[in-house]
C-alpha cells in the first residue's frame, strides 16, 4: 500500500498524517473545499498541497491503494461516493493509525482536557531518554518536526485519543479504535453536546474506552475527577489501575514551581494544579515503559509546554502574556486559577472566546457559572458570524453574563473593539491570559501580545 488519497486533507490531524506518509515514502494526494493556515503552508512545504480547492471525482481512480477520509467531509462527498463505487479501501485516520501500529505497544492518552499536554510531556521525556517512538499529537512541539510520525522500527506508538467522531461513515469516537496497551484518562467534562446529547451518554464513551484496553494492560487515571474515579474502579476489573492527583510541590518567590521526588528537588517550566496533575499522569505512563522517576523529572524539567497550552507568548518585567486552548468550563476555571495562584502579586486580565459548538449553545452556557470568577478583569468574546456559520441561534451579551454568573463580566461581540479595550489597559503588575480554540476573529495572538507590552 503506497498510493493514498486524503479526502479533507486540510484538517489538523489529516494534514499531519499526510505529511507523515509522504516522509515515509508514500505517494500522497489530497483534496479539500478550503485549507487554512498553518495546514496550507505545511502541505505546500512538502509539495502535497492540492492545486485547487474543491472536490473532484476525477481524483479517485482504481490505481489508488486506499482513501483516508476526514470528519470534515460529508457523507455525500462526491469523491467518497466515487471511492465507494470503485470498491477502494477507505480508512478514517484513526483506523489507519491503528493499522500502522498493530505490532507496536500502543499508549493512548484520553480525557476531556489535558490530552495534548500529557502526550507532549511523554514524547518530550522519551526523546530526552533516546527512546524511539511513533506518535500522533494535537500540537506542534518544540524539537519535533511533525505532529505525526510513522516508522517501521519504533517499538512504541503514543497517540492522543480524541473522543470526537471518527468520520462521516463511522460514528464511533476516535479513541475507541486504538486498542491501547497503556492508557491514561485525565478527566471527564461534558463536551461535544452536538454529538453526545446527554452527560450520561458522554460518560459512557469513556467506559467503553476502558473496556477496550488490552486485558494485560494498564489504566492510569486522575482520581480528582468524581465520574472518572467511579468508572475507572468499576470497569474492566482485570486491568492494572494506577490513580494520580496533584503531587507535592512549592512555588518560589519568582513564580517557579519545584517538585520534590524522594528527597531530590526538580524545578519546572510549567505550573498550575492542572499541569502538575498532567505531569503526575505522564510520569506513571513513562514508568510503565521502564523510565524511573528521577529519569522522568530530570527530562521533564526542560519541558516548556505544548503550543497554545498555557503558553507564554510575551513578557517584560511587569507583565506576562499567556495564551491557552481552554474553552470548556472546567479548563477555563483551572487555567484562570493557575494564573492567580502562580502570580499572587499580579492582577489577572482573563479573556476567553466562545468558539466551539458547545460553548456557543444557549443550553450549555450555564455550565460556565463561576468559571472566570478568580480573574480581576474577566472578558468574554464571541462572534455573531461564528454563530451563523455553525447554524446556531443568536445569543445576547446578557445571556453570556447570566451563564457565567458574573455581573462584572465584560462581553464583546466585535473583535476590533475587544482589541482596543485590551490595548488601553495599564498592565503594570498585571498578566494577560487569552483563552480560545480560535483566534478572536483573525488576530495574530503572538503579534498582538507584543503590542500589549509596548
Amino acid at each position: 500500500m503506497n498510493k493514498i488519497h486524503f479526502i479533507a486533507i486540510g484538517g489538523s490531524a489529516m494534514h499531519n498524517l499526510a505529511i507523515a506518509l509522504h516522509l515515509k515514502g508514500y505517494e500522497v494526494s489530497g483534496s479539500d473545499d478550503e485549507i487554512f493556515e498553518p495546514s496550507k503552508s505545511r502541505l505546500k512545504k512538502y509539495n502535497i498541497l492540492p492545486e485547487s480547492d474543491g472536490w473532484n471525482p476525477k481524483n479517485i481512480s482504481k490505481d489508488l491503494d486506499a482513501i483516508i477520509v476526514g470528519m470534515h467531509a460529508r457523507i455525500d462527498n462526491p469523491e467518497l461516493l466515487k471511492a465507494q463505487e470503485l470498491g477502494i479501501k477507505i480508512f478514517s485516520y484513526p483506523e489507519f493509525l491503528y493499522e500502522q501500529s498493530k505490532d507496536k505497544t500502543r499508549i493512548v492518552i484520553g480525557g476531556s482536557h489535558g490530552k495534548t499536554t500529557i502526550t507532549s510531556m511523554i514524547l518530550h521525556v522519551m526523546q530526552e531518554q533516546n527512546i524511539e517512538t511513533d506518535y500522533m499529537v494535537g500540537a506542534k512541539l518544540e524539537g519535533f518536526e511533525v505532529m505525526v510520525k510513522l516508522t517501521d522500527s519504533a517499538k512504541y506508538m503514543v497517540i492522543e485519543g480524541d473522543e470526537y467522531l471518527t468520520s462521516p461513515i463511522d460514528r464511533r469516537p476516535k479513541f475507541h479504535l486504538y486498542m491501547p496497551h497503556i492508557a491514561l484518562l485525565s478527566g471527564i467534562a461534558w463536551d461535544h453536546i452536538n454529538v453526545f446529547p446527554t452527560f450520561d451518554n458522554y460518560v459512557s464513551q469513556f467506559s467503553t474506552f476502558i473496556d477496550l484496553i488490552d486485558k494485560n494492560g494498564a489504566l492510569i487515571y486522575c482520581n480528582q475527577d468524581k465520574e472518572l474515579n467511579t468508572i475507572a474502579k468499576n470497569t474492566n476489573t482485570d486491568l492494572k489501575k494506577l490513580a494520580y492527583g496533584i503531587p507535592k510541590h512549592r512555588i518560589d518567590n519568582n513564580g517557579i514551581t519545584h517538585i520534590n521526588v524522594e528527597g531530590k528537588e526538580y524545578s519546572l517550566k510549567v505550573f498550575g494544579d492542572h499541569n502538575l496533575m498532567n505531569l503526575n499522569g505522564a510520569q506513571l505512563v513513562c514508568e510503565q515503559i521502564g523510565i524511573n522517576k528521577h529519569e522522568f523529572y530530570k527530562s521533564i524539567s526542560s519541558f516548556k509546554g505544548a503550543s497554545n497550552r498555557l503558553e507564554l507568548i510575551a513578557e517584560n518585567d511587569n507583565t506576562k502574556v499567556f495564551k491557552d486552548f481552554a474553552h470548556s468550563p472546567s479548563k477555563l476555571m483551572a487555567t484562570t486559577s493557575a494564573m492567580k495562584h502562580q502570580f499572587t502579586k499580579r492582577k489577572l486580565v482573563a479573556c476567553m472566546e466562545l468558539h466551539t459548538f458547545s460553548s456557543l449553545s444557549t443550553d450549555f452556557l450555564s455550565h460556565y457559572k463561576n468559571a472566570m470568577n478568580e480573574a480581576d478583569i474577566a472578558i468574554v468574546y464571541y462572534s455573531p458570524h461564528t454563530l451563523e456559520h455553525k447554524k446556531l441561534p443568536p445569543i445576547s451579551p446578557q445571556q453570556v453574563i447570566d451563564g457565567f454568573g458574573n455581573d462584572n463580566l465584560l462581553v464583546f461581540t466585535e473583535s476590533e473593539k475587544l482589541q482596543n479595550f485590551l490595548l488601553d489597559i495599564d498592565y503594570s503588575d498585571k498578566n494577560l491570559l487569552i483563552m480560545t480554540s480560535g483566534n478572536l476573529d483573525g488576530v495574530d495572538l503572538n503579534e498582538f501580545a507584543k503590542r500589549i507590552l509596548i
